[in-house]
């Protein structure tokens, strides 16, 4: 490497698997429009079994009430592609696969509408240890549907990895928003920081 050069920076899985086994806890990963990528990115790291406990994709509206526990009402209701069944999904992950953290993926990747939602239109969430609670995250992304579907992945490895280092700074404002909806318009699958 030559004097000028940095060392890259490691991927996001990367850093949320070194985090989480500095800790000494698990993640377990629910997944629809990502369809197994956010997974596939965690076990990509060497040592990712020290941390990865599992992943459901549920893809099917069905499988996220029957595997899941998401609520058929709140599926009637809303639709699959909604802020609270990204929460419950990441709960029901979370205790199915007995993780200490769960997070999960749903949205429309296109090429067509869903439910009534625009394609781009995606819900990531973060379930905390214990009674930590369920934050969620509202992304626009644009692009095509790989582009969609990488953006979701970035998105929620992205989310994760600060909801494990909040307690290790102390950054005051984001406590302030623990647990709660935050929105993320990004261009071409991108997200802003």
């Amino acid at each position: 490497m030559g004097s000028n050069q940095q060392p890259a920076e490691p991927s996001l899985a990367a850093q949320v698997l070194g985090l989480l086994v500095g800790r000494g806890e698990t993640v377990a990963v629910a997944e629809s429009l990502t369809g197994g990528l956010v997974a596939a990115a965690l076990t990509d790291i060497p040592g990712a079994s020290r941390a990865f406990r599992g992943s459901v994709t549920a893809y099917a509206t069905d499988v996220k009430r029957s595997v899941l526990g998401v609520d058929g009402g709140v599926l009637d209701e809303r639709g699959a592609v909604d802020a609270e069944v990204a929460r419950q999904l990441a709960r029901g992950v979370r205790e199915l696969l007995g993780a200490d953290w769960g997070v999960a993926t749903t949205g429309v990747a296109g090429p067509e509408p869903q439910d009534g939602k625009p394609v781009g239109t995606v819900h990531v969430a973060v379930s905390a240890p214990g009674t930590g609670g369920v934050v969620a995250q509202r992304l626009n992304l644009r692009g095509d549907r790989a582009a969609i579907r990488a953006g979701s992945v970035r998105a929620v490895l992205a989310l994760l990895r600060n909801e494990l280092i909040l307690p290790l700074t102390g950054d005051a404002h984001r406590g302030a928003g623990r647990g709660q909806d935050t929105e993320q318009n990004g261009g071409d699958g991108c997200l802003q920081p």
